[in-house]
Order: C-alpha cells, then structure tokens, then sequence
C-alpha cells in the first residue's frame, strides 16, 4: 500500500491507482465528463485537475490519468484548482453552449452559463464511446480522428465504421451527452444512423438484442446461435 495526503488528510491507495480513483473511493468530489471507472483515462476535458507537490513546488494535474506515488501530497481544492476548472468548463460551454451536460458541469463550478435552451446534444470530444467500442466491446467501429501530422482532419471527430458496427448500443450508454442516439421501434434498431435488425427471444419474444451481436458474440465465443436467442431476463 502507497501513504498519500490528499487535503491535509492521510489516506492510504494501492500501487497502480491514480489519484482520480483514490479520490472517488475517499468520497473526495472530482468533477469530470471524460471518465469512466472501466477504461482507459483520457484526460480530455481538464475538468478534474488537482494540484501534486512535485520537488517542492505545487503543480497542476490531471487526477484521471496521474498515478499515485508514495507520499505524495495533492490538493483538490485549493483557489488555482477552482480557476483552472471553471476554465475548461467556460471553454467547453463557449463551443457547446446548449448542451444540457456541459451547461450543468459549467453551472457546478461557478461559470455564469449564457442564456438560452439546454436542448443541444454536442460531440465533445470526450472519447468515451471509442474507449469502450475498443477496449470493452472490441469491434473498433468507432476512432478517434485528432489533428496532428500526415491528417488531414481540419477539426478532431468521431469516426464512425458501419462495417464493424454490431449494434450493441454501448457507446450510447456511456455518451454524456446524448450525441451518441439509439432508437428502437418493432424490430428495429437505429444508431449512428444504421438499422439493426432486433432478435426476439425465444421464451417472452422480447426483442433483446441485435442479430450482429449475436452473431459476433457466437463467433468469438463459439457459442452456438441456437444458444443466445434467450434474453437474459428468461435464463
């Protein structure tokens, strides 16, 4: 086990942690629309920066991707902190002012959100839906095109794969902000703009889960179809 001091308060944090996890395990609030527990950290929207003695002297940091050392000393709520969040959340709501999840973050900390409906639902760039399309789902059907050289990207987005696309719906259950969109009518699944067609199950004739799915799932598993064609509410 690692000794740190997180607020003047002694804690104690396994190997391999970072300081967001540490955080969130002490109930120490840390504010974020990038992060989730499961993946990879991102480090994208800036949002849960703290301050970490480093030779003496206190620093900025990113708590998400910043791996705890033993007896280090952070600082979560000091008046940098503060300023340096309510500016990610200031910029975030300049380029996505309508966006209900970027206006409430803004709110939270302290920016006077400009006038106006929160009906937007904005990309923010957060990566959570190409985090989980890869490291959960593992279909890649959806990357992350960045600027940077040999791109000729002129702003960083999302691109979306149909190809690969199974339809399981993850990326629009992790979306904080209701950019990623999946609807369902009869035995009809849409997302990003792609229609799936719905499996029923066998027992209730629920339809549950997209054939493409299924079929993916039998494939790496070696799980007969026969066999999957049950929703889990009926095993």
């Amino acid at each position: 086990m690692l000794n740190v001091t997180i607020d003047g308060k002694k804690l104690e944090a396994k190997d391999g942690e970072t300081i967001l996890q540490v955080c969130q395990a002490n109930h120490v609030r840390i504010p974020t629309l990038c992060f989730h527990k499961d993946l990879t950290p991102f480090g994208a929207c800036r949002l849960c920066v703290v301050e970490v003695k480093t030779d003496g002297k206190w620093q900025l940091a990113s708590s998400c991707d910043t791996l705890v050392r033993n007896k280090m000393e952070v600082r979560t709520n000091t008046d940098r902190v503060k300023e340096s969040r309510k500016l990610a959340a200031e910029l975030l709501c300049y380029k996505y002012p309508s966006t209900k999840a970027v206006r409430d973050m803004a709110e939270s900390l302290g920016v006077e959100v400009p006038e106006g409906k929160a009906d937007g639902s904005d990309c923010i760039l957060c990566g959570l839906c190409t985090r989980t399309c890869h490291e959960i789902v593992g279909v890649d059907a959806l990357k992350f095109l960045d600027r940077g050289l040999g791109r000729s990207v002129s702003e960083p987005r999302i691109e979306y794969i149909a190809d690969a696309c199974i339809g399981c719906g993850s990326c629009a259950y992790v979306c904080p902000t209701g950019f990623v969109k999946m609807e369902a009518s009869g035995d009809r699944r849409v997302i990003w703009d792609k229609s799936f067609k719905m499996t029923a199950c066998d027992k209730c004739g629920r339809y549950f889960a997209p054939e493409e799915q299924l079929k993916w799932i039998s494939r790496k598993t070696g799980v007969p179809m026969s066999k999957l064609t049950v929703c889990t509410s009926c095993r």
